[in-house]
């Protein structure tokens, strides 16, 4: 059995290391590359040894492909900024982080009038000055106000809960936000060939309904009436499921039915999908990227195979330990 030896190449502040061009150049002790679709931003981390090589400063452009040194080319898995150099004796770690920062980090105020979940977002990502690689449209908002209380990450996570979409960026730094629709890319992981540890948890899901209601009629009585008020909600309520218990939101921005019921059924499969979580090791595969469906094959026990979706995804590659990836999924049909 032929073993297969890991690559890398790191570009930071114009600087270059690339194993597949001079394997013993590196002095790299540890690379853990860190892609999470539920934390704020991806990050890299770099544990550098303190004799000579790369020079990195805060600020710096980073960008990191992982590979073998066999492979016809290596694959990017990040792009992102130096955030944080902290030097020691022995060696120096560095942080990057994904362009998700400049969201964190921006504060606007805005008031969006007859915009679609999908506009409202690449509006923000601009003003951030994200670049954006792929916007679904989502439901319609007679109003949608982004108060400077908040990030404008936080309120284009929000959008995406109730559009049902996925909030991510791609390997290039770019800006994702769709839903999740299964097939495209599906990586096939089998046992006793590809995957070292597997976890699958199966619970019961936590809500049998959802039903969710908005603040006033909204254009159901026509197209200046966001503003309304009412006492009878039943033109602005969303409803998904059947029996107890009972999920019950109140959004005040849900002001028509169909924002309400485009909510609803986002928060059901939510529900629905995060009731499977599992988690699994497997040697180094860079190909996969957050939000690809993966597919577990061959198991003992047929209960853990099947159809996933890639929720977080570690990359780590060490002197002792090789290259591996780590990969947290869950659900991939409510």
């Amino acid at each position: 059995m032929k073993l297969l030896s890991p690559a890398y190449q790191i570009v930071i502040g114009g600087k270059k290391v690339d194993t597949t061009e001079e394997p013993l150049a590196s002095t790299v002790k540890e690379l853990l590359v860190d892609l999470d679709m539920d934390a704020p931003s991806d990050s890299v981390l770099l544990r550098l040894g303190n004799v000579g090589g790369l020079q990195p400063a805060v600020g710096d452009d980073a960008a990191i492909k992982l590979g073998f040194i066999d492979d016809d080319s290596l694959t990017l898995v990040f792009t992102g900024k130096v955030v944080a150099v902290d030097p020691s004796l022995p060696e120096t770690r560095v942080i990057a982080h994904s362009p998700a920062q400049g969201l964190l980090r921006t504060y606007v105020e805005k008031t969006f009038e007859n915009k679609s979940g999908g506009d409202i977002v690449r509006e923000l990502a601009d003003g951030a000055g994200i670049t954006v690689a792929q916007v679904d449209r989502g439901a319609v908002f007679p109003a949608y106000v982004v108060d400077g209380k908040r990030s404008v990450h936080r309120h284009l996570y929000d959008l995406a809960t109730y559009c049902g979409c996925d909030l991510l960026f791609n390997a290039d730094g770019e800006l994702l936000f769709r839903q999740y629709r299964g097939g495209g890319v599906v990586h096939i992981f089998q046992y006793a060939k590809q995957i070292i540890e597997l976890e699958v948890r199966k619970d019961v899901r936590a809500q049998s309904s959802v039903n969710v209601f908005g603040e006033s009629p909204g254009t159901s009585q026509g197209s200046n009436s966001w503003a309304w008020l009412t006492k009878d909600f039943s033109r602005s309520k969303g409803s998904a499921g059947t029996g107890d218990p009972v999920l019950l939101l109140e959004r005040p921005v849900l002001r028509t039915r169909e924002l309400a019921q485009a909510a609803a059924d986002g928060f059901f499969r939510e529900s629905g999908v995060n009731a499977v979580r599992g988690r699994m090791l497997t040697f180094g595969v860079p190909q996969v990227a957050l939000g690809d469906s993966i597919r577990v094959k061959d198991a003992p026990d047929a209960r853990v195979n099947g159809d996933f979706q890639a929720r977080a995804v570690r990359h780590r590659i060490t002197k002792n330990g090789g290259f591996t990836t780590e990969i947290e999924f869950r659900g991939a049909a409510a």
